[in-house]
């Protein structure tokens, strides 16, 4: 049996809400969220309902009406201004002075004697005047005063005053009761920095980029790559461990067990006689130089992402100055890192579960700190999924209450609910499935399932098309076209999405046989990249990076909408920003190969666009202009020259303005 109570209202589906609100739901900076809740009642009254909202850092509430829907949902809309958590509860009850009014109206409009339920109207009304104060009380008696005396001789003059909006507004916030009302739990709205929810990366290794050929780089020698980067439109630049490298069981090229002489190392194998995580490879520089190109890439307008690969190699100060943090095996020997039938000899993994893990969680938060002392505000954390849930929970909420403004992607490509509560534990974004998801049907399902599903209110994608561990087949045997192709689905399906840069930009193809890993991988060894090679991507990716940045429409990942084409082999999407202004129509075809042609059929209703009158169409990757006409449109995309394509739509046009597009 349940406890007995009088209230009668029911409040459910509160939404956005994670797991009936445990965890916060995750939006923009500058974003506009609906909350929205089933409420009902027994019998037929009118209800009420409003959010009470505390704004981030606030303890009063604010007020927020609630609009009934069809089916018993009320809903409102709230411009998230400020970064930080908003709380909110959802407040029903029972609004009596409607449920009157509304009773009393249908009596009237049937012809009925309605003087008796006029008078009634007016005692209602001085009752709850009670709960009024001043100026609002004075009001609601007077007009109570004017339902009793024209409730006999005229009924229309007793409405007139009855329906006033400033006497409904007043009355239905007295009618309020706790007692037979109904109050929601708290739930919490975490709202990221506008980086979290746009951006692009660029991933490279600095050690490469030495002053020739063969030469370890420095974070001076890399710094001169920022512009080339910032050019081509990235937000984020994002550096693999900038840490010294353990030389026990060092990994020689090509994943080699032994190296050769001068082979560099994993930078994944952290930690060396030269210091561990909070120290920089000598080779790379110091901890100055770290801070000058933090710097430089802020001139540039990027923000520096930092590898967070909590693991060690043999040589690290850990090893030797905490043991008790390491797995120890019968024979003495530390145990190494393993993924069967992948070993990582040149690397031991932190035991979580060891009896000092108190002082353990304190020294990898005081890691994060360190570095955010440095400028990084960004981290990119390798394999969170491998350490306890319950210690990033902690962790990145201790890093937040001193760095509000940081920002961590989770490199988790594991089991879907466990990337997803990683999500929810706090990380602002996570790599996705999207590597391995090539043709229409499996891109459709996932990101339906993504955008409309309920990871919508935690999770938020960030696509890559590769990784310096992830060659993906697609691109091995593609082509050019091929890249061309997952750099706009990647850039313009997601609001996030990044690259392994050179390797990208450069096309690189060449994998090991048999497996979707890089040959001559630059985990493992300095490369000497021809930035001029033929077929490289530069001027695409800059394109794409200037389109995104152009178009809000491109800026959400929650709205694209899928539309029918009559190939497999073409896939076609719509996106529009909060106003329906700007229209994006993107069109690809999945086939690297052979030229695909495809009728495509556009919501032109929804739109908005008339499908009686030509509308201007821009491709904005190609530069051409056209006039299309109707719902359905026949495009042929040729891998080799446009296998995807980027249209604005146009959809209100003055005719003496339609060539200034073409000037």
């Amino acid at each position: 049996m349940g406890k007995k109570t009088r209230q009668r209202v029911c409040i459910e589906r509160v939404r956005p809400s994670v797991d009936g609100g445990r965890f916060p739901a995750k939006r923009v900076q500058g974003e506009t969220v609906t909350i929205q809740a089933d409420i009902f009642t027994d019998g037929h009254d009118t209800l009420a309902a409003e959010v009470l909202l505390a704004l981030p850092g606030e303890r009063h509430w604010q007020r927020h009406a609630l609009q009934a829907r069809p089916n018993d949902v009320y809903t409102t809309s709230i411009f998230l201004e400020h970064r930080g958590e908003y709380v909110f509860r959802i407040q029903a009850w029972r609004n009596v002075y409607q449920t009157w009014l509304s009773d009393v109206l249908k009596k009237y409009d049937a012809g009925q004697d309605v003087a008796v339920e006029l008078q009634a109207g007016g005692e209602l009304v001085r009752a709850m005047s009670d709960r009024l104060n001043g100026a609002d009380q004075a009001f609601a008696l007077e007009q109570a005063g004017v339902m009793e005396r024209f409730a006999d001789s005229s009924p229309e003059d007793a409405f007139a005053a009855a329906q006033g909006d400033r006497l409904r507004r007043l009355l239905r916030y007295a009618g309020r009761s706790e007692e037979h009302g109904g109050l929601s739990p708290r739930f919490v709205i975490d709202v990221d920095r506008p980086r979290a929810g746009f951006s692009a990366w660029y991933e490279f290794f600095p050690r490469s980029f030495g002053e020739f050929p063969g030469a370890h780089g420095t974070l001076t020698d890399a710094a001169a790559m920022l512009p080339h980067i910032a050019h081509m439109g990235f937000d984020v630049v994002y550096l693999p461990p900038v840490h010294p490298i353990g030389h026990t069981f060092r990994k020689g090229r090509n994943n080699a067990p032994e190296a050769e002489p001068g082979d560099p190392g994993s930078p994944w194998a952290i930690g060396s006689g030269s210091g561990g995580h909070k120290a920089v490879h000598p080779d790379l520089g110091t901890l100055e130089d770290f801070e000058g190109f933090v710097r430089e890439a802020e001139r540039q307008g990027l923000e520096v992402a930092l590898d967070l690969a909590f693991q060690c190699s043999y040589d690290h100060p850990y090893v030797r100055e905490h043991p008790e943090w390491f797995s120890w095996l019968p024979d003495g020997s530390i145990r190494y890192a393993e993924n069967p039938p992948k070993k990582y000899q040149d690397v031991v993994p932190l035991n979580f579960d060891c009896a000092d893990w108190e002082n353990l969680w304190e020294e990898l938060k005081s890691v994060v700190l360190f570095w955010c002392e440095r400028g990084v505000r960004i981290f990119r954390v390798d394999n969170p999924h491998t350490k306890p849930l319950r210690f990033w929970d902690w962790c990145i909420a201790e890093v937040r209450k001193v760095y509000p403004d940081t920002l961590f992607l989770a490199e988790a490509f594991t089991r879907p609910k466990v990337m997803y509560r990683l999500a929810k534990g706090g990380f602002n974004q996570s790599y996705t499935y999207f590597t391995w998801r090539n043709s229409k049907t499996e891109l459709r399902d996932y990101l339906e399932d993504l955008v409309e599903g309920a990871p919508r209110d935690f999770f938020r994608p960030n696509f890559w098309p590769n990784t310096p561990d992830i060659l993906p087949e697609f691109l091995q045997h593609g082509g050019r076209p091929a890249f061309v192709l997952r750099l706009v689905l990647a850039a313009t399906l997601s609001s996030n999405y990044g690259m392994y840069g050179p390797a990208f930009e450069l096309c690189e193809a060449e994998a090991v046989p048999g497996r979707e890993e890089y040959a001559h991988s630059e985990k493992f060894e300095l490369k000497a990249w021809d930035w001029n090679r033929p077929g490289h991507l530069r001027e695409v990716i800059t394109a794409v990076n200037r389109i995104r940045r152009a178009n809000p429409a491109l800026h959400s990942t929650w709205n694209v909408r899928f539309v029918d084409t009559d190939s497999d082999q073409v896939l076609a999407y719509v996106k529009t920003d909060a106003e329906a202004e700007n229209i994006i129509l993107v069109v690809a075809s999945l086939d690297p190969f052979q030229p695909q042609t495809s009728t495509v059929s556009l919501p032109l209703d929804d739109l908005g666009v008339s499908r009686d009158a030509p509308y201007l169409v821009h491709d904005l990757l190609g530069e051409e202009y056209f006039f299309w006409q109707g719902d359905h449109s026949r495009l042929t995309l040729y891998p080799q020259s446009q296998p995807a394509r980027i249209f604005r739509l146009h959809k209100r046009m003055r005719r003496e303005q339609d060539f200034d597009y073409f000037m």
